[in-house]
């Protein structure tokens, strides 16, 4: 396994290089000081697994080049790493296709929880964040209203098919509507009706909001499950 941590600090890339050697001590890491040299080592090593992705860098925007990476290597899983905490912030990096937003305030149980969540197939948040979620104002039948009042409501609660938990699973590890069309052996229409009815569920208005929703309330999926429609 590949892990790139691209950070224009070194003291930092040194700490992360021994965080990673904790959780995955054959893993190989490499490191990047800036955007440049993060395209030139994914060009020349298109196998890696994970980016750790400061979004504050010298030579580029650091959403800019989430968005690019997302694009260009799908397969790559990113983690986005910032010390500006802002909602707004969050919720733009996994717009951009971040399977996760670690703090750099996080301390280190925090951030190995975190890469610990990413690496079984979550979605990291920081709780204050999923905290200050505000629900779209809509009406929902009165089981989802209190399905969705409870910390620990399940997919099955919200009244969530088998396959719309499916659709689900592979939404919070960033894959795109194509993408969930070909692992699940749907036709694209249908996947967007169980997004739409996941939305409808959840009480929110888009794919990012959703992600926030389902990992606030605690849901995780390691892997998609096989199943008839």
């Amino acid at each position: 396994m590949k892990i790139l941590v691209v950070d224009d600090h070194v003291l930092i890339r040194e700490a992360l290089r021994g965080l990673f050697k904790e959780l995955k001590p054959d893993a190989t890491v490499l490191e990047a000081p800036d955007a440049a040299r993060t395209v030139q080592l994914l060009a020349d090593q298109p196998d890696v697994a994970l980016i750790l992705l400061d979004l504050s860098l010298p030579d580029r925007d650091g959403f800019a080049l989430l968005a690019e990476v997302r694009e260009r290597y799908p397969g790559i899983s990113v983690v986005a790493v910032s010390v500006k905490q802002k909602r707004a912030n969050v919720l733009r990096a996994l717009d951009r296709g971040a399977l996760g937003f670690i703090p750099k305030s996080a301390g280190r149980e925090v951030m190995m929880s975190a890469l610990n969540l990413v690496f079984s197939g979550g979605v990291y948040v920081p709780p204050e964040i999923l905290g200050s979620r505000k629900p779209v104002e809509t009406e929902p039948s009165p089981r989802r209203r209190s399905a969705a009042a409870k910390p620990h409501a399940s997919p099955a609660d919200l009244g969530l098919t088998e396959r719309q938990i499916d659709v689900l699973a592979l939404m919070m590890q960033g894959k795109s509507n194509k993408a969930i069309c070909r692992l699940l052996d749907l036709a694209e229409p249908t996947v967007k009706n169980h997004v739409t009815a996941i939305l409808k569920a959840l009480r929110v208005s888009n794919r990012t909001e959703a992600v926030l929703a389902a990992s606030a309330l605690g849901w995780e999926f390691n892997a998609r499950r096989a199943g008839a429609d």
